[in-house]
């Protein structure tokens, strides 16, 4: 069976053009599942706040 991407065209995307997809597929996602309480669990929080802060964006304000 072919495979869905072709691997050529998977190269082709520069790590810039790849940075901006998953932002603006990780920013439509905070925006449509926002959880019903509001609140993620603390150690959840904690990973995203680690992981924000080590791509340079400071700290999700929740």
């Amino acid at each position: 069976m072919p495979s869905r991407v072709d691997e050529n065209a998977a190269q082709a995307i520069d790590r810039n053009t790849s940075a901006s997809i998953c932002n603006a597929i990780g920013e439509r996602l905070r925006q449509n599942l926002v959880p019903a309480s509001g609140a993620l669990p603390s150690r959840l929080q904690a990973l995203l706040d680690e992981m924000q802060r080590q791509d340079g964006h400071g700290s999700r304000g929740a």
